[in-house]
């Protein structure tokens, strides 16, 4: 575990003034720390029957691709509105200063599928909340919301309630 912890770096006042940033690129430029995140992953979700892995954008893209290719099943983003090119489904919600939307390719999700939800951080759980809710409207059961590091004192999981949640390093 502490290789992954020596490669999370804090940035102090960023992106503005009394923010302490959680810094992942040392961790992404060192293969050794990267490729343990992808084996405990990996590790925990590899009996769990998942049919897809669901990327936040847009480090949840770094995290979750190797992971569904790990686990051996597909992968699907989840991007901001107009970058994806095809037939979307939406969801909105609210952000501290206002709001945002995400969607996802509607066709991209079965029913009843079993799906995996993948982020790099897990803070007041607002953006994960919305992708839950996107991914009810298609009918999948969301097995589980995972997460590099989960700031616990933000309380996040709240918003998660009755879903399965994995975070690797909690601050």
């Amino acid at each position: 575990m502490s290789i992954i912890l020596d490669n999370i770096r804090d940035i102090p006042d960023f992106p503005k003034p009394g923010i302490l940033f959680k810094d992942i690129t040392p961790l992404l430029a060192n293969p050794d720390a990267f490729g343990h995140v992808i084996e405990l992953l990996t590790a925990h979700y590899k009996n769990m029957q998942i049919s897809k892995v669901i990327g936040v954008e847009s480090r949840g893209f770094i995290f979750g691709a190797p992971l569904a290719y790990s686990l051996g099943v597909g992968f699907v983003p989840v991007r901001k509105p107009g970058k994806l090119p095809h037939k979307t489904l939406k969801e909105s919600y609210e952000l501290e200063y206002g709001f945002d939307t995400i969607e996802i390719h509607a066709e991209d999700i079965q029913p009843n599928e079993r799906v995996l939800v993948i982020d790099d951080l897990l803070a007041t759980g607002g953006t994960a909340a919305a992708v839950g809710r996107l991914l009810e409207k298609l009918q999948a059961h969301v097995v589980s919301f995972a997460f590099l590091i989960e700031l616990s004192f933000l309380n996040g999981r709240q918003k998660l309630a009755g879903h399965e949640i994995f975070s690797i390093v909690q601050y």
